[in-house]
């Protein structure tokens, strides 16, 4: 069952080989040349062998046969060089393509996969498991074929100087490829969980050095190097334990080959005392079960190469195959927003945890709403859903009237800047981070979000590397590239989640004041937990517990006197 499911997972490497097949089928060719002159090698020293019974031919025909030997181990040299050359370069670019598709897949799925999916996981696929199939469709497709080749001619060579020596040689062969066989059904299952824990400890670095300021801070660096340690204990077990099994691998073929050299000396030597056979073939047929050493064992090896390679497939079958949960039509409607966004009935769970329930609102083009609420009340979610990041149910939001899921992807996102919570910029300069968002003038997006005065504080400006993740800014400093970044594409549809968070009471003022001043005919919607951000906006909504418990304009909330001016007089805006 487990070599029908190997073969299956293998099955779908066959789109990545399209317009490979002839570089396969040149190295086919090239590797039919290369054991061509690696088998006339043995015939022209049985020819030799024969030649010295005859003493007035042996110094005519010496230096001929020498020659000739000589020169078909320099072609067997160069044709070997060229054949390898041209499978594994095949085998890189299949590597290629699966990469490609592989990351391709990747940026299309939702953000729900990813809170699924463990970055070092997904990390050791494009590694390690991509490297198993590189050695599959490079070193072990060149063996199977040069195995193959060598086997039938060899053997066919054997069988014309003797039947019978030829059957002792290989009969043992036949039982060992089947106890192999055995064994290489377990490294299916064994490579599997063994590129499982790998994928586990890349996944524990990946997490542990991303928070290293963290764990410095608390002194866990001891709890996080014995976390590491257990985990490379487990992956170092599995690894031996499969190490273990494919050892076993070499040493049966070996007795098989060993069997068959003992029988053929033995029976190939009384052969040749009776006069059934000449020294000559006996050499010859030496030299070529000589010739079959390497590829008998080598038999073993492509079949737990196979079984690795099928394991690391199944893996990256599950990314390849994933599907994105969004709702949508690739051909779907291009989006417009000249009327207003409606939520209709909105849901959402998080893993069967319900988040937001039945929310009903609408809001109109060039609208400023800000939305508020304790922490866990949904209020980034419904950010997210809005920006068709997380999966919506199809009659339940709608842009001008219609409904997202008809609506290409593409063109809802175009619409939109969108300013997470958690502000993430690339290790490049401060330009390159802010004109990633569109082709506008980004010194004008830094004029918008604030930060002008922070950027005369850099000697290199705009140009600033400021490294992984933006460390060398300020928090509130990579808040407002990443405003400014949603600026510069000059949005229809203005989504910031808190982007006020991380800077203090004065800057606030000088961002609201920038951004007012600019907001011109934006439809804004605006999380934060400070009111005070909600200076310019025309409602407010109050989430709580996934629902709308209130809704108005500030001022009115903050004479109902309900959850909105509570929340008010908790940061001293009432008293």
């Amino acid at each position: 069952m487990q070599t029908r499911s190997a073969l299956e997972n293998l099955h779908t490497l066959a789109p990545f080989l399209t317009g490979l097949r002839w570089r396969y089928a040149a190295g086919a060719f090239l590797l039919l040349l290369t054991n061509g002159c690696a088998l006339l090698i043995p015939w022209l020293l049985k020819l030799a062998v024969e030649k010295l019974n005859q003493p007035s031919a042996v110094s005519c025909h010496t230096g001929w046969y020498a020659a000739a030997i000589a020169g078909l181990a320099l072609l067997h040299c160069l044709v070997r060089i060229w054949s390898r050359t041209t499978i594994l370069h095949a085998a890189r670019l299949v590597e290629f393509r699966v990469r490609e598709a592989l990351f391709s897949r990747l940026l299309s799925l939702d953000l729900s996969f990813y809170s699924r999916e463990r970055t070092g996981d997904i990390i050791s696929r494009f590694s390690n498991d991509l490297g198993n199939i590189r050695m599959l469709a490079g070193f072990g497709v060149m063996s199977l074929l040069n195995t193959v080749i060598i086997y039938l001619a060899a053997v066919w060579l054997m069988l014309l100087i003797s039947p019978w020596l030829t059957l002792a040689a290989v009969g043992p062969l036949p039982l060992m490829v089947l106890l192999v066989r055995k064994v290489s059904g377990q490294v299916f299952t064994l490579s599997r969980e063994t590129q499982e824990e790998l994928a586990r400890l890349s996944s524990l670095a990946e997490e542990t050095l991303t928070a290293v300021r963290l764990v410095k801070s608390y002194c866990r660096e001891e709890h996080f190097s014995g976390l590491f340690r257990q985990a490379s204990g487990r992956c170092l077990a599995k690894n031996l334990e499969l190490a273990r099994l494919r050892g076993l691998v070499v040493p049966i073929m070996s007795v098989a080959t060993g069997a068959g050299i003992l029988a053929v000396l033995y029976i190939g030597g009384r052969q040749v005392i009776s006069g059934s056979i000449s020294l000559g073939d006996f050499v010859a047929f030496s030299g070529y079960l000589a010739l079959l050493v390497w590829p008998t064992a080598v038999i073993g090896w492509v079949l737990t190469l196979v079984q690795r390679g099928a394991a690391s497939m199944e893996r990256l079958n599950e990314l390849l195959t994933a599907e994105s949960a969004l709702a949508h039509r690739s051909a779907g409607q291009t989006a417009t927003l000249h009327q207003g966004v409606q939520l209709r009935q909105l849901s959402f769970s998080y893993a069967g945890r319900p988040v937001l329930h039945e929310i009903n609102c609408s809001v109109r083009v060039g609208e400023r709403v800000g939305i508020t609420g304790p922490v866990g009340s949904g209020k980034s979610t419904l950010l997210r859903l809005i920006a068709r990041l997380l999966p919506v149910e199809a009659g339940r939001l709608f842009l001008d009237g219609t409904d997202a899921v008809d609506l290409s992807l593409t063109s809802v996102r175009e619409l939109i800047g969108y300013v997470p919570q958690e502000a993430f910029l690339f290790s490049r300069s401060i330009n390159d981070n802010i004109v990633y968002g569109g082709a506008g003038d980004a010194l004008q997006g830094v004029e918008r979000a604030g930060l002008t005065t922070d950027l005369a504080g850099f000697s290199e400006g705009m140009a600033t590397l400021i490294g992984e993740r933006g460390v060398m800014l300020s928090g509130g400093q990579r808040q407002r590239v990443a405003l400014a970044r949603a600026l510069v594409r000059e949005p229809v549809l203005l989504l910031l989640d808190d982007p006020l968070a991380a800077v203090d009471a004065g800057r606030e003022e000088e961002i609201l004041g920038f951004l007012a001043a600019n907001w011109q005919s934006k439809t804004v919607l605006m999380v934060s937990q400070r009111l005070s951000a909600f200076r310019n906006c025309q409602r407010v909504l109050v989430l709580e517990e996934g629902r709308i418990v209130e809704e108005g304009a500030p001022a009115e909330l903050l004479k109902r006197g309900g959850r909105y001016a509570e929340l008010a007089r908790l940061q001293g805006m009432i008293i």
